[in-house]
């Protein structure tokens, strides 16, 4: 898994302070971000913070590539609808190179891990024996239909992936752009980083989080799940691991403030 921050608003919490402070105030555009140092652009963003009043850090947002994650991943990720996605294509990219993740707890039990690989092998087989032969009968039935040779196997190139990406497993990795605005990631935060969420997007919550830290230490100061400032949401299903989740992310925005 790699995670890397590709770009982001410029002064991202300057830019959310001078939102804010067109809210309670008779600014003009022209001078709204006069005056804004350091000091009073951290209390707009502690009052915003106090108050609840979470709409003016919409206005900045930070993109991430994200590769070396698997399908399963991908499903899990686009449940935040507040977000932009661009996704490698199955449909247009065809996997000469089959790439997969393997699950932690898989690759601690040898037994399993070989069986695993074994049946990624085997499902790598069978999408390129399937992909070449479906290209070849949609080739020659675009050459019949009078198509030149050249521009009938590109079109059925791309027919054939279409079709044999669905023997492809959850497994297989993928790669994407992902863009999110604040507000968004700190609803991602609180759910992704939870000790209950799946694995890998519990990975890459922590691996963004780790990387907007330093550029927005205000706006994401008590960002990580929820009970880093409150009581375990799962109620019965908490895992009972609180003060180790403290810890680690403590830990984390430490670290993050030292390398900012």
């Amino acid at each position: 898994m790699l995670v890397t921050l590709l770009a982001h608003t410029n002064d991202p919490e300057k830019t959310v302070a001078a939102a804010a402070k067109l809210c309670y105030s008779d600014a003009h555009i022209a001078t709204l971000l006069d005056g804004l140092t350091p000091e009073k652009t951290a209390a707009f963003l502690q009052t915003l913070s106090d108050m609840g009043h979470a709409s003016p850090i919409e206005h900045a947002s930070f993109t991430f590539g994200i590769e070396g994650v698997s399908r399963t991943f991908l499903a899990q990720v686009t449940r935040h609808r507040i977000a932009s996605f661009s996704v490698q294509s199955q449909r247009y990219v065809r996997l000469e190179d089959f790439r997969y993740v393997i699950p932690p707890e898989v690759e601690a039990i040898p037994a399993a891990k070989a069986k695993f690989i074994e049946t990624m092998d085997a499902d790598a087989a069978r999408y390129l024996e399937l992909v070449k032969a479906l290209e070849e009968t949609h080739t020659k039935a675009l050459m019949a239909g009078g198509m030149e040779e050249k521009a009938a196997r590109r079109a059925a190139a791309k027919k054939a992936n279409e079709d044999a990406r669905f023997v492809l497993p959850n497994a297989c990795e993928t790669k994407m752009v992902l863009t999110m605005n604040c507000r968004s990631l700190l609803n991602f935060f609180n759910l992704r980083c939870c000790e209950r969420a799946q694995w890998e997007i519990r990975a890459v919550a922590d691996e963004m989080l780790r990387l907007v830290l330093p550029l927005a230490p205000h706006i994401f100061a008590a960002a990580g799940p929820r009970c880093l400032t409150g009581p375990c949401p799962e109620g019965k299903m908490c895992c009972g691991k609180q003060k180790a989740v403290r810890d680690k992310y403590a830990a984390l925005k430490e670290g993050a403030a030292q390398n900012g």
